[in-house]
């Protein structure tokens, strides 16, 4: 009997090291068609008796503004072109600020932000937190930090269901995705948090701040270096 459950356990591990491998693989060079979010939001719609409705259109990673990918990199990751996954003195501060009793912040790295938006479900629990640092290294290992980037300025909410970059510029500014000022790539990752609660647009007073000082860090995030150095 036990070599029987062995045997059946090992076997559900190896299938799902086989279909977690084979899907990052996949999505290295095939565009993610939606996320676990995005048929969350979809389901919430409809159990609310509302029409389902969502915007995410796929755009390759050079028809983004440079201006996009600083702005996120100032606002979420400031070491996203160099750690391999993970910021480890991020993750110190936030559990020594959640300690102390202060707003919950989680410190991921925009690594981890992707590997949880396109493989796995929204929430806190040690499982997906797990599952989260297991889908990061597979994709620190398997794509390169463009890839990397491309995918999560393609999945993340960036508004009321509205899903990645072209989307969300054109939600906000009625413009393409490539061809965002600086200010308006600040105002887009500045809601990250909370896109639900914060407008890109005729922003809140703290919003406007956030996005004063994303600005402010944007001239230090050096994509041509990166590429360089590659």
């Amino acid at each position: 009997m036990f070599r029987k459950i062995f045997r059946f356990l090992f076997k559900l591990c190896l299938w799902f090291i086989v279909l977690s491998v084979g899907s990052v693989v996949l999505f290295r060079f095939v565009p993610v068609p939606f996320t676990p979010l995005m048929m969350t939001r979809a389901l919430e719609q409809k159990f609310d008796g509302k029409e389902m409705t969502s915007s995410h259109d796929w755009v390759p990673l050079e028809e983004i503004s440079p201006n996009l990918q600083k702005a996120v990199i100032a606002s979420e990751d400031d070491r996203f072109l160099t750690h391999h996954g993970f910021n480890f003195e991020a993750m110190q501060k936030a559990y020594a600020n959640n300690e102390k009793g202060k707003k919950l912040k989680g410190g991921s790295t925009i690594s981890q932000q992707t590997a949880k938006n396109v493989f796995l479900w929204q929430g806190r629990s040690y499982v997906r937190k797990g599952l989260e640092a297991y889908f990061t290294v597979l994709i620190e290992l398997l794509w390169s930090k463009e890839r990397i980037m491309e995918v999560y300025l393609n999945s993340i909410e960036m508004g009321p269901y509205v899903y990645g970059a072209q989307a969300a510029s054109h939600h906000w500014y009625h413009k393409d995705a490539s061809r965002l000022t600086k200010n308006e790539a600040a105002g887009i990752a500045a809601i990250l948090p909370n896109p639900y609660k914060f407008r890109a647009t005729r922003s809140s007073g703290y919003t406007e701040r956030r996005k004063g000082r994303i600005i402010k860090l944007m001239r230090y995030v050096d994509l041509d270096a990166h590429r360089n150095e590659k």
